[in-house]
């Protein structure tokens, strides 16, 4: 650790205690506003979205509240069975007004059926009379089509269908970042890589907005695979130019969210303050989720009590996230730890009532946070138990220099017979009698 970078005393405690500022309101607070965070996004995701909160929030005025904006969004779409399926879930709770339609189901069923006859006529004639570009708009049509529809199956391999008949880089391109959208939906992130992969293999050069889409759905793969250093660097690379161009997706406070707490579980220090915060394109992201930013400027000076209560205010709401929510555990004890580690560093002995206090816990609960951390070898040092103090195993320099000294000087004598060898034995001529023997 870095002095300059240092605000802690000598045993560890913080110079000055930063109050926690109120978060802003779509992700921060004990309770999500589910409007402003609904509005974030378009689409289909909006839908899943509003539906993930409604199944796990866990109180009821939310619940139906993100159960009623999903219901007014589906109306605007033709998913007459996610239609049925929120209905069911409201049963009646929030009147007349929000009960299953049958009429308009039906009506909206019919038009899909007459559409996907057109669709298969014009298919068929387009197959009949060899035309690669009115074949490929056709599989195309109907991977909208099932999309629009909730068949996220078929229209995943309509779109993939589409593929042998693409022949300009735009059309690859396209053809990929529909194949993604899909595969986001599915949860099949292998699909997402391979076609990311695929997309950025084009000859052509990409525009910034689909480079900016191609690393978010990239950084998305390996957030769901839990490569967080890989995902934070895909969010860190993304442009500015994404703005809210992808919402069908990702809103760009996705960006600075998933981004900076993947970047504090996974980087070193110079790394947070090389890729993260000197990152002028990132700040963009940042400045749309200021308690993200907060927290990583205070994990950087060592304002562990505020970065943790940040941290703290926001896990109720990144648990109804629907990317993050099954990391949010492994991330949080992931930069705990860093915290922990980062604390200790510089010092030969640390009090732990003092360290508790900073980490806003029992010291019981710390002691065994740094037993599990000397056991697994991240903190070299000791606990005593019975005064409260950890203190620091630091390696014996004193000692190590002899051993380098020593080691040094048997390498120089070594080498000095050796050449002394090869002298006596070029001056007796010993290897030119060898080879004429």
């Amino acid at each position: 650790m870095d002095g300059e970078d240092e605000p802690m005393g000598s045993n560890g405690v913080e110079d000055t205690e930063k109050p926690t500022p109120k978060p802003a309101a779509a992700l921060g607070g004990e309770h999500l506003d589910v409007e402003a965070y609904a509005g974030l996004y378009t689409g289909r995701t909006k839908i899943t979205r509003l539906l993930f909160i409604a199944d796990r929030c866990g109180n009821e005025s939310l619940q139906l509240e993100a159960l009623r904006m999903a219901y007014d969004e589906i109306r605007k779409s033709e998913n007459t069975c996610l239609h049925r399926e929120v209905a069911q879930k409201i049963a009646g709770r929030l009147g007349s007004d929000f009960l299953l339609d049958q009429a308009w189901a039906d009506a909206v069923d019919r038009r899909a059926e007459l559409k996907k006859e057109k669709l298969e006529n014009e298919l068929n004639g387009y197959r009949t009379n060899l035309i690669k570009e009115s074949i490929r708009m056709g599989y195309n049509d109907f991977g909208d089509f099932y999309y629009s529809h909730g068949q996220l199956g078929d229209a995943f391999k309509s779109y993939v269908r589409t593929r042998d008949y693409c022949t300009t880089s735009k059309h690859i391109t396209q053809m990929c970042l529909n194949v993604i959208l899909v595969s986001i939906e599915l949860g099949q992130f292998m699909h997402v890589s391979n076609y990311v992969s695929k997309a950025e293999q084009t000859p052509d050069s990409q525009d910034p907005v689909t480079v900016a889409k191609l690393k978010c759905a990239l950084g998305l793969a390996f957030l769901e695979t839990k490569k967080y250093k890989l995902a934070a660097r895909k969010f860190l690379e993304t442009g500015p130019e994404l703005a809210n161009n992808y919402t069908e997706v990702i809103a760009p406070q996705d960006v600075g969210t998933y981004g900076g707490l993947c970047a504090l579980a996974s980087f070193d220090r110079t790394e947070l303050k090389n890729k993260v915060i000197d990152n002028i394109n990132f700040r963009n992201f940042l400045e749309l989720v200021p308690e993200i930013r907060e927290l990583i400027h205070d994990f950087y000076a060592s304002h562990y009590a505020s970065c943790l209560g940040y941290l703290e205010s926001l896990k109720h709401n990144l648990l109804l996230d629907i990317h993050l929510y099954d990391h949010v555990e492994i991330l949080y004890t992931q930069i705990r730890h860093k915290a922990i580690i980062q604390y200790t560093h510089p010092f030969i002995s640390v009090n732990l009532l003092t360290m508790a206090d900073a980490f806003k816990t029992t010291v019981t609960g710390l002691e065994k946070e740094l037993e599990a951390l000397i056991t697994e070898n991240q903190i070299q040092a000791r606990i005593d138990s019975h005064n409260k103090i950890l203190y620091a195993r630091h390696a014996d320099q004193r000692n190590a220099t002899f051993q380098r000294v020593l080691q040094t000087g048997e390498e120089f004598n070594r080498d000095a017979k050796a050449m002394l060898l090869r002298a006596n034995l070029l001056k007796h001529e010993q290897n030119l009698k060898a080879s004429r023997k």
